[in-house]
């Protein structure tokens, strides 16, 4: 199989995906086993000065530094699990020293295959307002919607000053919630947990839309990859 490479930006968001990837592995080929793994990761705070000045050029140049140490470590191709930094890939992704999975275009292929048309994208303020998801989604037919401002912000500051710590309270769980209801009386036919950490805070069972779990769904995408079965 092929080596995996993890480019990782926050903690939670890639333990989560390195984990579905050792548990579904397992399952997928046969007990304990699943494909070689590396990761590289920069401190979140080095991230953040190119996320929070808009340098998207520099933020991708920070994942192809990784993506060359992941090459050096032996790995075939390289995964994000962190939705917002695929701003800074899309600039650069050409000038990569291994390919990569894409994990909205990953996404984007799991909501046609579901068939689903009108979906509410949730994430980071710079992913929910930058086009990550809207140009893949535009790409593949399916309509999207954002929440409104003051949501936008509540959920960026939950993400950046709770859940990226691992702290997962009962009452942002409550809120998001509410923020999904609200878009499924919109119209709304699925929801895209486009933060990788929203996933552990967010289940289905929290939800009244069917959910979209990037962290996961990249994930399995590499498996199926490492195993060349896309």
């Amino acid at each position: 199989m092929k080596h995996i490479g993890i480019v990782a930006v926050s903690a939670e968001g890639a333990a989560l995906c390195y984990r579905t990837i050792c548990a579904e592995g397992a399952e997928k080929f046969g007990r304990h086993l699943h494909p070689e793994i590396s990761l590289h990761c920069y401190s979140l705070a080095d991230y953040m000065k190119p996320t929070v000045a808009g340098d998207w050029v520099e933020m991708g140049r920070m994942l192809l530094r990784s993506a060359e140490k992941l090459r050096q470590t032996g790995a075939d191709f390289a995964i994000c699990p962190d939705n917002t930094a695929h701003q800074g890939l899309d600039l650069v992704r050409q000038e990569s020293p291994i390919p990569w999975l894409h994990i909205a275009e990953e996404v984007a292929d799991a909501a046609a295959q579901h068939r689903y048309r009108n979906v509410l994208v949730l994430g980071t303020r710079y992913l929910m307002e930058g086009p990550v998801y809207q140009t893949k989604l535009d790409a593949a037919g399916i309509r999207w919607a954002i929440p409104a401002e003051d949501a936008r912000e509540y959920i960026n500051s939950a993400i950046f000053n709770e859940l990226v710590y691992g702290r997962f309270e009962r009452g942002t769980r409550a809120d998001f919630a509410r923020v999904i209801e609200e878009h499924a009386a919109l119209g709304c036919d699925a929801v895209i947990l486009g933060c990788t950490e929203i996933p552990l805070l967010i289940e289905q069972r929290d939800s009244c839309l069917p959910i979209l779990d990037s962290t996961r769904i990249l994930a399995r995408a590499s498996l199926r990859e490492a195993a060349g079965s896309r």
